[in-house]
Order: structure tokens, then sequence, then C-alpha cells
């Protein structure tokens, strides 16, 4: 046939010339790590932000409705900890660090607050500054103190924690807040980038306080965005080492013998300086979900190395030529890593269907990476192979061993065989079992659940004490920022929960629109805080209503517009707005008012233990009821919107994974061998794979989220690798030897590297449980499992799949098919029809 033309050209090439592919392939190396440079890094949930119509919202909300020329603003909290944060001392410890801040140049601070702020000015109003505020507490006595913090309670509410008791004057925390101006565009957002101006002023303000004494903890988005980086680093520092040393391990019991462990060790190291040189040639950043790729081609970069160097194996004992045992090889193993590689790149650029930009991205260089192993250990490691063994016997270097796995009478290979028994026994009956099992964990797979939120992203709030035993440089820096968030939700919580924002574009002068957003928070939904049954809200109509309280002349203007007399105007409003944009409340207006009249800015605030969905669907409730255009937006509302999304996008790669490859399998099939059919075959023990993998995500209580969305794709790319090289590789035996020859001969051949393979792939990606960050263990946990299945499924239940379809076909099992009658279809190499 016309790809054998394409095969025989490419043995030519490995056998005739392994110096030329050689130098070739290291040439093309060279160049591809100096794109190594260049790879930018990227990390947190912004990521996934990017496009998200609720997060372009929130964006459009920032931008319009903050004040024209003004910087952001950033904040840090200094969160103190203690028997009693009211006592002088401890006053005292909180004053001194607000002082220190406040002299250091360049951490742009404007202001600093706190409960001991507000205690020394309770003493001494003219107490203004904070060096005033320390001469104030520490020559007033501790009587007096505990009587101004009771005089001082309504001004302390939210800065003191849950157990704050008044008429002992006792809290044990308190969170101080130092007030910075930053660059524009900080706070345009929904998501944490693992980058923000904050970071190093933060880390500075860290180094000031542990030198000011008391139990304080600086907190803010800078510390959190360094540890969302801070964790990829230290997760790849434990993962990669120990990767390393369990992948060595297993590919010395599958190689035996140094130089073969050297070359395929090297080919590892060609395809992921091939695939991250692409990442900085092409400009794609390196996230947190990148630091699965290197497992992943590992994963199949092992398999196809044990593959080839097994069958080359195989093939050496019936010929003592190089030359012709490696063509004979290559030209089995050739085409089954094709249809690998075309199976596995399908079963990855699946995410491109995704929304999220993170998973296409991860699609994308998983598949190009896959495409690179493929070149690298279909060509370049057979050609070096090549070159090698006819040098090697002039080399004083040991060989171990030259026998395949899996090699008949040899332990594995009676263990490998178990499909074979059951196929030859009862194939029928297994496979309904199988079919029941299957449906049995699909369905109990539906109530995995769906997550998305800032804290996937950090490590947890106590590291585990085998990582914690790490010498240096492996031991992870000591994290803070969950356990902070923790202890204030702890301490500091109260029945409000954040807020929602609802982005209303409408023309603001119609008489009505003020009255409709007051009645929009009439009987709120359950998700919302109220009072006397109206929404805890803030908006243009909040803004009226303090301007009139405080302003007599405002207040006769909003009169004379009041048509029915309860405080919210409803005709000439464009004087009103007026008024407000020329006096001293312009900026508060403009945060709820377009400058243009044409838009609005409302915010709910929204219950502590209220659920992310419910709150979503509240507020998506709440602007359908308003006149105009009216979006739904915030942090809780845009992170909802992902974890949507992350559902979405693994149904949709799953299915579109699944229908590809099974078109892609009846393609390749029908093309190499005339026989379609043994595309459905190949997908058997992959759907069984699938489901057990699901089942097992709900059994273990583990959500879809930004990583694990891809594993049920993940399962066909990396498992059809499993069933393709046995159905090949039996069609290939079938032609010379009866149907449960050709199997025994397949399992203990294929299923003897295969088994190799699943090991070192299995402990090799397995070690990303050891990753700080707990959803890069989840995922590597899983994935381990996926390929575990996917192995169990391949020698056990592939085995029973091809004796039923070996008997639908009418094939005499005793006979090989060259040996058989049977009609033959135009181009079939096995002369069976399609």
């Amino acid at each position: 046939m016309r790809y054998q033309r394409l095969i025989d050209w490419v043995d030519d090439r490995i056998v005739e010339s392994p110096g030329k592919v050689i130098v070739a392939f290291l040439l093309v190396t060279g160049a591809m790590a100096v794109g190594l440079g260049n790879v930018s890094t990227e990390s947190g949930t912004a990521q996934f932000a990017a496009g998200i119509p609720a997060e372009e919202a929130l964006q459009d909300v920032n931008r319009e409705f903050s004040p024209a020329f003004e910087e952001d603003t950033g904040s840090t909290q200094l969160i103190q900890r203690g028997d009693n944060v009211l006592a002088k001392p401890q006053l005292l410890y909180m004053l001194e660090a607000q002082e220190a801040i406040e002299e250091r140049e360049g951490l742009r601070v404007t202001s600093t607050s706190s409960a001991a702020s507000v205690v020394a000015r309770s003493l001494d109003p003219n107490a203004t500054t904070v060096d005033q505020q320390i001469t104030v507490i520490e020559g007033t006595t501790p009587t007096q103190i505990d009587r101004a913090v009771r005089q001082a309670a309504p001004r302390l509410e939210g800065l003191l924690s849950n157990d704050f008791n008044e008429k002992s004057a006792s809290a044990s925390a308190t969170i101080g807040v130092v007030t910075h101006e930053v660059p524009a565009g900080l706070s345009s957002g929904s998501g944490q980038g693992g980058s923000s101006p904050l970071t190093p002023i933060q880390q500075e303000i860290q180094r000031i306080v542990a030198t000011t004494g008391g139990d304080i903890t600086v907190f803010g988005s800078g510390i959190t965005a360094a540890e969302f980086s801070t964790v990829v680093s230290d997760s790849l520092l434990i993962v990669t080492p120990a990767a390393v040393l369990f992948i060595v391990l297993f590919l010395v019991y599958a190689y035996r013998d140094l130089l073969d462990l050297l070359l395929g060790s090297f080919a590892l190291l060609m395809a992921v300086v091939w695939t991250f040189g692409f990442l900085g040639i092409v400009g794609i950043p390196f996230s947190q979900m990148m630091i699965a790729v290197p497992p992943l081609l590992l994963a199949v970069g092992i398999d196809f190395g044990i593959h080839a160097v097994n069958r080359y194996r195989e093939d050496r004992r019936h010929t003592d030529s190089v030359g012709e045992a490696m063509r004979e090889a290559t030209d089995q193993l050739l085409v089954a890593f094709f249809i690998v590689t075309g199976t596995t790149v399908i079963g990855f650029l699946s995410n491109l269907t995704s929304d999220l930009a993170p998973i296409q991205d991860f699609g994308v260089v998983a598949a190009v990476g896959i495409v690179f192993t493929f070149l690298i250990f279909g060509i370049f490691l057979p050609a070096a192979k090549v070159w090698i063994d006819r040098r090697r016997d002039g080399w004083p270097i040991p060989t171990f061993s030259q026998r395949p796995l899996g090699e008949e009478g040899s332990a594995l290979s009676e263990v490998l065989r178990a499909g074979v028994v059951i196929g030859r026994r009862a194939p029928a009956a297994f496979l309904l079992l199988m079919v029941l099992f299957s449906a049995g964990a699909g369905v109990y797979a539906t109530g995995v659940d769906t997550s998305f939120s800032q804290e996937d992203f950090l490590p947890p709030e106590e590291t585990a004490w085998y990582l914690q035993e790490l010498p240096e440089p492996f031991a992870p820096n000591e994290y803070t920022v969950v356990s902070t968030l923790n202890f204030l939700e702890d301490k500091f919580t109260t029945t409000q929960g954040g807020n929602v924002v609802i982005y209303l574009e409408t023309r603001m002068t119609d008489p009505t629109v003020l009255e409709s957003i007051h009645r929009a928070g009439d009987d709120p939904p359950d998700s919302f805080v109220s009072e006397n049954r109206h929404a805890d809200s803030q908006s243009i109509v909040t803004v009226i209503e303090s301007r009139a309280a405080q302003d007599p002349e405002f207040r006769r203007l909003v009169a004379s517009n009041d048509r029915d007399g309860n405080g919210i105007p409803d005709r000439d409003l464009e004087e009103v707005y007026d008024y407000l944009l020329s006096s001293d409340s312009r900026d508060e207006t403009l945060r709820y008012l377009g400058d243009d009249y044409r838009s609005a800015r409302i915010t709910y605030a929204v219950k502590a233990d209220a659920g992310q969905k419910e709150i979503t669907a509240d507020a998506q409730h709440v602007a359908a009821d308003f006149r105009g255009d009216a979006v739904a937006t915030g942090g809780t509302v845009v992170f909802e919107e992902i974890s949507g999304l992350i559902f979405d996008s693994a149904l949709q790669s799953l299915v579109i994974a699944l229908v590809g490859t099974v078109a892609f399998l009846l393609f390749i099939y029908w093309v190499l061998e005339g026989l379609p059919s043994l595309g459905l075959a190949n997908v058997v023990p992959i759907a069984v794979a699938v489901a057990s993998i699901a089942g097992t995500m709900r059994l273990l209580g583990i959500s879809f989220n930004a990583f694990t969305a891809t594993i049920l794709a993940l399962t066909i790319g990396l498992g059809i690798d499993y069933s393709v090289h046995v159905v090949h590789r039996f069609v290939d035996e079938r032609r010379e030897y009866g149907l449960f020859e050709a199997l025994d001969r397949t399992v203990r051949g294929t299923g003897g590297a295969l088994a190799g393979s699943m090991l070192t792939t299995t402990f090799g990606i397995g070690v990303l449980m050891l990753a700080v960050l707990s959803i890069l263990g989840q995922f590597g946990l899983l994935t381990a499992l996926s390929v575990a299945y996917s192995f169990i499924a391949s020698l056990l239940v592939l085995p029973s799949v091809l004796v039923v379809w070996d008997r639908l076909r009418g094939h005499d099992p005793d006979l090989a098919l060259d040996e058989q009658d049977v009609p033959t279809a135009a181009g079939s190499p096995t002369g069976v029809d399609a």
C-alpha cells in the first residue's frame, strides 16, 4: 500500500543513515532550546476569568465607575492576635507597626488606620498622627483605655473579632489597614493573578512588622499573588526529582541495559525541551496547568521507548542483523505510534472547545508535545539505537539483558494472560458484565460536583507532614494565605459575605429609573442581606439619600422633584445629577452613575453562608427585573460562571474526544488494514476506563475543577495508547497464527511492554500527589488511575472484545487469516473484507 512506501523511506533513513538522522534531531533540539529562555509564567485565577462575559462586565463597571484621573488604591491588612489586642501593650505594638510603615519610603502609603488609632483619638481627638497617638496611649492608664474602648465601641465595628466584649474591653484579634496608591487597573477584574504591584510592598511590610513586636500577620493581594507563584515553583522542585527517581527505577527494570536506559532518558529530555521551547517560541505562558505537561510527555514517551526497544529485542532474537531487526520493528511500531499519536492528539485538542483560555492552551501544548514525542521516539531513538548497536561491541560497557519483557515462560507472562483465559472461556458473558459495570459507574458519576475558587490555586492551610520533613532545597516555603483566610472567616464572620454588582445600561434621566432601582430591592432573594424586607444595597439612590440627609439645599431640590414624597426624585433627574457632580459628592456619585447618564452600578450585599451557585442565580434573577440592559457580575458571579464552563468543558471535550477518536480509528483501520470495525473494538476498553475514572472521582469526593476538567478527554488520549498497541499487534499476529495463539503472543509481547510503561507512567505521574498544590495532586492521582484503568481494561477486557469480533467476522479460530479462504476487500492487506 502507499503508506508502506513512506514507512520504507523512513526505515531507510533509520537503518542506512542513522548518523545523519541523529545530527538533524540534535540541531532541532538546539534550536528549540533557544525558546526556553522566552518562556513566561502565569498563575492564579485571573487567567481563567479572561473573556468571561461576567468578568468583562465587571471590568467595564470598574473602569466606568472609577473617578477620572485617579490612581487605584490598594490595601494591606495587619492582622493582630493576642489574649487581648485592646490592652495597652498590644495597642502600642499596632501603632508602632503603623508608624514604621508610614516612615518607610517607597511603600506608597496614603494612610493607616486601626482600632488602636480609634481608641487613641477617643482619648484625645487632636491626636491625628500615629506619633501623637502613641504618645497618648503611653501616657494613659489601662483603666482609662478600657473606658475609651467602651466609648468608641460603635466605631470599632468591623475592626475587632467576633469575641469583642464591650464590658471588659477585650478582643482576641483586630485588623489594621494600610492604604496605598498604586498604578491604575489593579482592581479591574475579579481574578487574582500571580503578580501584583503590591507584592514587593507587602513583602517589605512583612519585614518591617517582624521587627516591631506583637503577633501581627501581613495580608493582602500582593502576598496572595506571591503564593500563587511560589506554589508552582515549589511543586516543580518537589515533583520533578521524585518523578525522575521513579522513572529511572522503572526504566532500569524495563530496559535492563545501561546504554538503552541512557538513550531512552535522553529522548525523554529532548521531548520536554522541544515542547517547552515551542512554548517560548509561540509565546504561550507557562501556567499552573502546564505543570501537568511534562508528566504527560513522559507517559507517552516512556511507552513509545519501551515498545520500540522491546519489539526490536524480539526481532533481534530471529536475526543477527541490526538493520533487519530494526526494519521489522519500525514497520509495525511506526504505524502503531502514528495511530496512538493521532488519537492522543484528538483527545488533547478536544480541549479547544473550552471557553477557558488556560484549558485551550493546555490542549494545544500537550497535542504538539505528543507529536514531537512521536517524531523523537519513532525516528530518532531507533536511528540512535541502530548507530549504538553497530558499535557497542567495541565499547567497554556491560550489557545486562537483551531479553524482551513478558517473554514466554516468565512470571509476568502468566499474569498478562488472564484476559486471554477469560476470552477463551466466556467472552460474551464477561463483556455483558463490563457493560453493566460501566453503565453503573457512569450513572454514579453524574453526581460529580464542579468547583472553582481562589483557594484551588493556593497551597493548603497545613503542609503535609512528609513535605515538611524534606531537606533543603526541596523543603517548601511557609504558606500563610489560606490559614489567614480561614482565621478571618472564623474570627470576623458577619451576616454579610461580600456583594454582587448589577451593571445597568439605560437612560438614567428617565423619570422612573430611580424608582425602579429602589423597587428592585424589595422582597430580596434569600441570599441577599436585607432589613425590613429591603435589600442592603448601594447605588445612586443611596448617594442621593445620603447627600439629602446632610445638605438642606439638596434636600429641597430632591423634594421639589419628588412627586410621591418617598425621598426618591422622579422628574428633572439631570438637574439632580448635575448638583451632585458639582458638589463634594462628585467622586461618590461617579462610583454609581455613568458620567454620560446612560449607565448605573448597583451593589447588593450577600450573606456569608450563601453558596456561590445560589448567589449567582439570585443576582441574575434580580438583574432580569431591571428595565434596560442589566448584567449581574462580581467576583462570586464570575467564579460561578467559570465553574459552569469547567463542567461544560469536561463534557464537550469528552464527547468530541470520543467521537473524534472513533472516527479516526474507523478511518485509519480501514486504510491500514481494511478492517474499520477494529476501530470500534479499540474503543470498548477506553469506555470502561472513562466510566471507571468518572465514578472514582465521585467516590473520592474529587470535583471537576480547572485541572480535573481535562481528565475524561485525557483518559481517552492516554488510554487509547494501550488498546491501540494490543489491537495492532493482534492483527499482525493473527495473520500468522490461530485466534488464541495470536492473543497469547500479543499479551505476552505487547503486554509486557505495556506493563513496564504502565508502572513507569503511573508512578511518574502519580508523584504529582506530592505537589504542594492540592488540586495538582488530585490531577496526578486521577491521571495515574486513568493509566492503570486503561492498562487493565486493555489486557483484561480487550481480549474478549477481539474474540467476539473475530467470531462475528466468521473467521476460523484455529487457522491464521492468511490460511483462510475469505472474500477480500480492495486494498485489504489481510485478505479480509472490510
